[in-house]
């Protein structure tokens, strides 16, 4: 009885190690519950303090980069709000002299966006007159035409008695008849001549006001604008009327884009309480158009001690995370190799690349730089 439940064990464990044609499985399910266990324990999760666990393989996956960061001295900065212009040294603007209708120039009717040149012709004014007034034209017209008749007439009799009439009388004759000569021409020419427009600049024509052919404008209603793409400016509002003695740069930030402005002055009378300040943009080929809102950030003098970091590394962290609340400003912090925090942070605009962050940092700490969106989605 003994030997027969030995055999019993015996020929239980041989069935659980051989199946299949005496294919031993016993590896490949221990293999697959150690990879089982690796990935569970590789996969990145929360930890219980609200920390981020993510292994050293997902880092490089995400693209995840950090930055240590060292506290010192920088120079304090403001952020404005501003807007894009045409540079008034290159850009430039048609008006109607006068009320008229509009006629196509030698190449069409101006549109947004053709490259034009200065002293071009770019459309013609034909002025339009009530009936009263034309009506008074051309009586002075015809008022016109009868005194020049008289003068020619008494130039002709001057000249066959010459030597008899004083030359001076003959002189004025003739003065007489070409002035009213030229006052005709201008008569004549107010009824029905038209006034060529020019390009006061070479540029882009930024906006035509959708002009079509024949359509009746009044004096001094803006036609055309022309900017030149390569010149454009910025105009920011100042509420601190002594900022542009301590101004050292500035930068403005278009959405994702960060561009370099130059400083040109600033007013010195307020608008809206507010003092206007001029920079040229610097960056070449920069993606704004003349209208658009921007965030300008001026770098002053004064001075302030704090860590400068890229703006990119700013994320808002869900609630739970320790060190930071829901949506508050935060940075995430490689505090060991495979682990990082959310802190909350204090910080100050340097430029529209980089931020000083004044409090929630401890000097030495290596903060991620690239990725750090990516880590504020893992719950």
């Amino acid at each position: 009885m003994r030997i027969h439940l030995s055999a019993m064990v015996l020929l239980a464990t041989a069935t659980a190690a051989v199946a299949h044609g005496d294919e031993d499985h016993g590896k490949d399910a221990r293999a697959v519950t150690a990879a089982a266990a690796t990935t569970i324990g590789d996969d990145p999760r929360r930890l219980a303090d609200g920390s981020l666990f993510l292994s050293k393989a997902q880092q490089r996956h995400l693209g995840i980069r950090t930055v240590q960061v060292r506290s010192g001295p920088l120079s304090a900065s403001m952020e404005l709000s501003g807007k894009v212009i045409a540079d008034p040294e290159t850009g430039g603007r048609v008006q109607a002299p006068f009320s008229g209708s509009v006629l196509p120039g030698p190449r069409g009717m101006p549109v947004a966006g053709r490259k034009v040149a200065k002293g071009e012709v770019l459309a013609y004014l034909r002025p339009v007159a009530g009936a009263i007034e034309r009506g008074n034209q051309k009586a002075q017209l015809a008022e016109l035409d009868a005194q020049l008749a008289l003068a020619e007439g008494r130039v002709r009799r001057f000249e066959q008695l010459v030597g008899a009439v004083p030359q001076k009388e003959i002189d004025a004759a003739r003065i007489e008849r070409e002035a009213l000569r030229q006052r005709r021409g201008f008569v004549a020419a107010s009824i029905d001549s038209t006034e060529p427009l020019r390009a006061p600049a070479s540029g882009v024509i930024s906006a035509s006001h959708h002009l079509l052919a024949g359509q009746l404008v009044d004096a001094r209603e803006v036609l055309f604008e022309i900017v030149d793409p390569a010149r454009l400016a910025v105009e920011a509002l100042a509420y601190d009327p002594g900022i542009a003695a301590t101004l050292q740069s500035a930068s403005a930030l278009a959405g994702e884009v960060a561009l370099e402005l130059k400083f040109v002055g600033g007013g010195r009378q307020l608008r809206e309480q507010a003092l206007p300040l001029l920079f040229r943009v610097a960056t070449r080929d920069a993606p704004v158009a003349v209208g658009q809102p921007l965030k300008v950030i001026v770098r002053t003098t004064r001075g302030i001690s704090a860590a400068a970091v890229p703006r990119q590394a700013l994320t808002r962290v869900p609630g739970g995370t320790q060190g930071a609340g829901a949506g508050e400003t935060a940075l995430w912090v490689h505090t060991e190799a495979e682990r990082f925090v959310a802190r909350r942070v204090r910080i100050q605009v340097l430029d529209a690349a980089n931020v000083a962050v004044i409090e929630g940092l401890r000097d030495g700490e290596r903060v991620v730089t690239s990725g750090a969106s990516l880590l504020s989605q893992f719950r």
